[in-house]
């Protein structure tokens, strides 16, 4: 680096999301290497690096980076500390980054602060110029830091009462300590037969559905209940409270099992770290939409903590390679370990037999749907969780719908599961509109459904395989980008016609205006398997253990890549690390 092969100079910050974006431009030397390939790493002041920048693109001298925040590459984030950046080549130092001169006063705005915990945690990313030098050295601070105390604690009152008995019970669950040891308890208990022990797990509801409940069934079927024990755990306390009999159920069955199958988020795992040898597998049930969730939200609110259930995940699953990113970012661990199994729950949906014969009974369920074309309205709900989940049913203009169906159409409301309110049709249109919220199965309608409304859900995934149009009442996307925010561009990436009002909707209905040459499109990019054998990947790739050898090489090649970074050696010549004082210092 002394001899200035090699100058680099960052000329765009920017932010997407979690990724921090650069571009940085590179002069060389007469006598430099300008053949071998350049990494980027940004190093610490104790001369480690916890991260290598990702190359997006090369366009000459212009390097384009990104640096995902909430994972180091380690499935962790960034930690806290001051950051410069070094350019590599062969593995030797050749440059400390500098910042352009045209863009050092707008620092300050390239600087970006994530609020999560309710608000009350900062992950605070900010950037400045090193003192004492010639040039320009850009840093990168990192801190992750909580809310302070700004006033002095409340003195209670000398007649307050204290309640002991009632005090005790209230925290029970510091519970959570007690939760813990229970938990490492039952695991000393039960470590001889762990290897052969599997726990299908929801907080989210009280019965295994989905994905949990194909996967199960066909372990099954496949007569894998003779060498495994499989448990079951169904609650729904991501809502609720739960009985002490029920979290000590929950801390033994987690004890007993190498391996932990979710289907969602699973608060509890929020704060009980599971043992280094349970393996835990992600099978979310949402195929791919737009919405923004876990760590591709963070900085919203809602957003998971730096330390999540979803850092204990081993893998998860998507619909194809192509969108496996979109999963990873939620969850915060490297693409490669989201494996394109597809969807278990549609190993059902895509059998010939079991279409044909819900479509019966939907019939005769649905008499009036016989011989008609079927709108299902089926939008995702509005408001932070489960608790306040609603749809603004005063936007549907029920007399202008009844109107557009004519004699042909009728209407089925399928609201999401959340929403408590049922949709209020008028008397006078229930001849053509129906509430189909109690139905159980939103995929089971799509066989008799000619036309989907929806806006930012994900059932379009299912739903486009029945290569059928769909349209998107997306009256606030600008708000829901804001509060939500959405994987990609909505209006470019939605398999149909997006109207923002619901004459909109009406007109492009009238007119047959679907922009349906979009589903084909979007069936090539998320699917990569069209079959009935989702569970089966599931089983012989993650539980089992048969990941395809493809897979497993990208796998294998980051792991490799981490643990190189960690023997590179970024200290300065005559200089070494002081661990006990958490220093550099020269040596004598």
């Amino acid at each position: 680096m002394e001899e200035k092969k090699i100058q680099a100079v960052v000329r765009l910050i920017e932010w997407e999301r979690i990724f921090l974006h650069m571009d940085v431009e590179i002069t060389y030397a007469a006598d430099a290497d300008k053949n071998s390939p350049l990494d980027f790493y940004i190093v610490d002041d104790m001369y480690d690096s916890p991260a290598r920048m990702q190359l997006i693109r090369h366009e000459g001298n212009r390097y384009h980076l990104r640096l995902n925040m909430t994972n180091s590459g380690e499935n962790v984030c960034v930690p806290s500390g001051n950051y410069r950046i070094y350019v590599c080549q062969n593995d030797v130092k050749m440059a400390d980054c500098e910042i352009d001169p045209k863009i050092v006063r707008d620092m300050g705005n390239c600087s970006r602060n994530f609020f999560y915990n309710n608000g009350k945690k900062v992950y605070a990313v900010n950037f400045y110029v090193e003192e004492g030098s010639d040039t320009l050295p850009l840093r990168m601070q990192i801190l992750a830091a909580v809310q302070t105390v700004m006033q002095f604690p409340k003195t209670n009152h000398f007649r307050d009462k204290i309640h002991p008995i009632q005090d005790i019970k209230s925290t029970w669950l510091a519970k959570r300590n007690v939760l813990r040891k229970m938990y490492a308890g039952f695991v000393r208990l039960n470590r001889a037969k762990r290897n052969h022990t599997i726990l299908f797990m929801t907080e989210q509801n009280k019965v295994i559905a989905s994905n949990l409940k194909a996967v199960s069934e066909r372990m099954k079927e496949r007569g894998l209940d003779n060498d495994y024990q499989i448990l079951f755990s169904a609650r729904e306390a991501a809502a609720g409270s739960q009985s002490i009999k029920s979290w000590i159920q929950l801390m033994e069955k987690l004890a007993k099992s190498g391996t932990v199958v979710l289907d969602d988020h699973a608060p509890c795992l929020d704060w009980l770290q599971l043992t280094s040898d349970t393996k835990v597998l992600q099978l979310w049930h949402a195929g791919a939409g737009f919405k923004s969730s876990g760590y591709s939200r963070w900085g919203h609110q809602g957003c998971p903590d730096a330390v999540s259930c979803h850092r204990q995940y081993d893998y998860g699953i998507a619909g194809s390679k192509n969108i496996a990113h979109f999963f990873s970012e939620v969850w915060g661990m490297n693409d490669e370990l989201v494996l394109p199994t597809g969807m278990p729950r549609m190993d059902e949906y895509l059998n010939a037999g079991y279409r044909a014969k819900k479509t019966e009974e939907l019939y005769k369920k649905y008499e009036f749907c016989k011989g008609k074309k079927v709108m299902l309205f089926a939008p995702t709900y509005r408001g932070r969780g489960k608790k306040t989940a609603m749809y603004p049913y005063d936007l549907i203009d029920f007399k202008g719908l009844y109107e557009a169906c004519g004699k042909d159409w009728v209407v089925l409301f399928k609201m999401h599961p959340w929403v408590a309110d049922s949709v209020p049709i008028p008397e006078e249109y229930k001849d053509k509109f129906k509430d189909v919220g109690k139905y159980p199965n939103i995929n089971d309608l799509f066989y008799i459904t000619d036309l989907l409304i929806t806006d930012y859900s994900s059932n379009i995934f299912e739903y486009s395989l029945m290569k059928k149009p769909m349209m998107f009442f997306a009256f606030d996307k600008i708000q829901y980008a804001f509060s939500r925010g959405f994987h990609r561009p909505y209006e470019e990436s939605a398999p149909g016609k997006v109207c923002s009002t619901f004459d909109e909707l009406l007109k492009a209905f009238r007119e047959e205006d679907y922009e349906f040459e979009k589903v084909e499109e979007y069936v090539r990019y998320h699917f990569d398997h069209i079959d009935s054998n989702a569970s089966d990947r599931v089983i012989d790739w993650l539980i089992l253990g048969n990941i395809p050898k493809e897979i497993q090489e990208d796998i294998t090649r980051r792991e490799k890549d981490n643990a190189h970074r960690k023997t590179l050696d970024f200290l300065p010549e005559g200089y070494r690390r002081n661990h006990e004082l958490g220093i550099v210092e020269e040596v004598e």
